[in-house]
């Protein structure tokens, strides 16, 4: 997607600190964080929601999510941490491209995230 944030991030048109690339995903810290260690494991295939995965993007998420639990002690969330994908706007997604948000570094409560991209 030309205008996607996410895309031009991943392309390297819009600077980040990636903490971590690999085939299918780079891990940047969110830029406006909910909690002590907040990141963003975002999958380099754009597409918005999980609605409009195939069974390859599936695998691709799956071996996404594998990954972030590795990474875990790198990213200082040994402890635990919280994984929420925002699906639509009545979730608050407000960039389009599907991605997860990893917290932690923190004991967190319910009320500890709003719900934001």
């Amino acid at each position: 997607m030309n205008d996607c944030v996410f895309c031009k991030i991943i392309k390297g048109e819009i600077p980040s600190e990636k903490l971590y690339e690999d085939d299918l995903m780079v891990v940047i810290k969110d830029i406006c964080p909910k909690a002590e260690k907040h990141y963003l494991a975002i999958p380099k295939k754009h597409f918005k929601l999980l609605s409009e995965m195939t069974a390859q993007d599936a695998v691709d998420l799956g071996n996404c999510m594998k990954k972030a639990g590795e990474l875990a002690e790198t990213l200082g969330l040994q402890n635990g941490f919280r994984l929420i994908i925002n699906q639509g706007e009545d979730a608050d997604q407000t960039v389009f491209h599907l991605h997860m948000h990893l917290l932690g570094g923190q004991k967190l409560q319910e009320t500890d995230y709003k719900n934001k991209d």
